[in-house]
C-alpha cells in the first residue's frame, strides 16, 4: 500500500505539470485558435531561466520559480507583439499558423542549443536530502514541485473563476464574437492569455528540472506529446479541461507501473499509457471531459 501512495504522490506531480503546460495550450487554442507547438520550447526556456537565477546568480529555488515565471511571460508578449499579431492582421490562416508554431519551436530550440549547448544542468539543491512521511519518501526536489504545483494550481483556479481577467478569457474562448460585443477588449485579454501561458509553462520547466533532477535543451519536446494528449483528453479549448486531463493522465501513467497491476507497465512505457487512456476516454467522451459536443 505504501508503494502505492508513494506512485499516487508521483502522479500528482507529473499530472500538474502536464496540467499546469496544458493551461496556456488549451487557452491559446481557445482564443486564438492557434496550436502552438513552440510551447515545449516556453517549458525548456523556463527550466533554463530558473537555472540561471538558482545557479548562476546563487538565488532560492522559490525566487529561481518566479523569475521562470516573469522571463517566460515576458518572452510570451514579446512573441506575440512581434510575431503572432502581425500575422493575425494580414489574415493568415490556420494551416500557416500551424506551420509557422512549429517553425517558431525549431528556431526557439536552436536558439536555445547555440546558447546552452546539449550539457544538462542541475538546479542548486540538495539531491541527497530525502523526507520520510509515513513511509512515503520524497527527495527534497519533489518535496518543491509538490508544494510548488500545489499552490500554482489552487491560484490558477481561483484567477478563472473569482477574477475579471479569468472569466473573460474564458468568455473569449467560449464565443469570440459574443465576448467582444458584451464589451470585452480582445487585445489586453489575447496579451493577458500569452503571460498566463508562459508564465505557467515556465513554471511546468522548473517543477520538471525539479523532478528530473537534471535536464537538457530537449526537455520540452519530450513533454511537448503528453501535455497535448492531457489538452486533447480535457477538452480543447477548456482551461479547466487542461488542468483536469493534466491530472488523470499523470495519475495514470504513474500507477501503471504498480506491481498488482498486471504485475506493472516497465516505466519507458509510460507515454503509451498515457495515449491508451486518452484513446478510451475519447471512445466514451469524444468531445473530452470538459469539452461541447458540436454537430457540424
Amino acid at each position: 500500500m505504501t508503494q502505492f501512495v508513494q506512485l499516487l504522490v508521483n502522479g500528482l506531480v507529473t499530472g500538474s505539470i502536464l496540467a499546469l503546460a496544458g493551461v496556456g495550450v488549451s487557452l491559446v487554442y481557445g482564443i486564438l485558435r492557434v496550436v502552438n507547438f513552440a510551447q515545449g520550447e516556453y517549458i525548456t526556456y523556463g527550466a533554463f531561466a530558473a537555472f540561471v537565477v538558482n545557479v548562476t546568480w546563487s538565488a532560492s529555488i522559490v525566487l529561481a520559480a518566479i523569475g521562470a515565471v516573469v522571463a517566460i511571460a515576458a518572452l510570451g508578449v514579446g512573441l506575440e507583439l512581434s510575431f503572432w499579431r502581425p500575422m493575425r492582421r494580414r489574415r493568415a490562416g490556420i494551416f500557416t499558423m500551424f506551420v509557422a508554431s512549429l517553425g517558431l519551436s525549431l528556431i526557439m530550440r536552436g536558439v536555445l542549443y547555440s546558447i546552452a549547448g546539449p550539457d544538462p544542468r542541475t538546479y542548486r539543491i540538495n539531491v541527497f536530502q530525502v523526507y520520510d512521511i509515513h513511509g512515503v519518501r520524497l527527495s527534497e526536489s519533489q518535496m518543491l514541485a509538490i508544494v510548488i504545483a500545489f499552490v500554482s494550481i489552487v491560484l490558477v483556479g481561483l484567477l478563472f473563476s473569482r477574477t475579471h481577467i479569468g472569466r473573460s478569457m474564458r468568455a473569449l474562448s467560449d464565443n469570440r464574437e459574443l465576448a467582444a460585443v458584451a464589451g470585452v477588449n480582445v487585445d489586453r485579454i489575447v496579451l493577458f492569455t500569452w503571460v498566463i501561458a508562459g508564465g505557467l509553462a515556465g513554471l511546468a520547466g522548473v517543477l520538471q528540472g525539479l523532478v528530473q533532477s537534471s535536464f537538457d535543451a530537449n526537455m520540452g519536446f519530450v513533454l511537448l506529446l503528453p501535455v497535448f494528449a492531457a489538452v486533447v483528453l480535457g477538452g480543447i479549448g477548456s482551461a479547466y479541461g487542461a488542468l483536469a486531463g493534466g491530472l488523470t493522465l499523470g495519475i495514470a501513467m504513474e500507477l501503471s507501473t504498480w506491481p498488482p497491476f498486471f504485475g506493472g507497465v516497465n516505466p519507458v512505457y509510460k507515454p503509451v499509457v498515457a495515449f491508451v487512456v486518452l484513446a478510451a476516454a475519447l471512445m466514451i467522451r469524444p468531445q473530452g471531459l470538459f469539452g461541447r459536443a458540436r454537430v457540424v
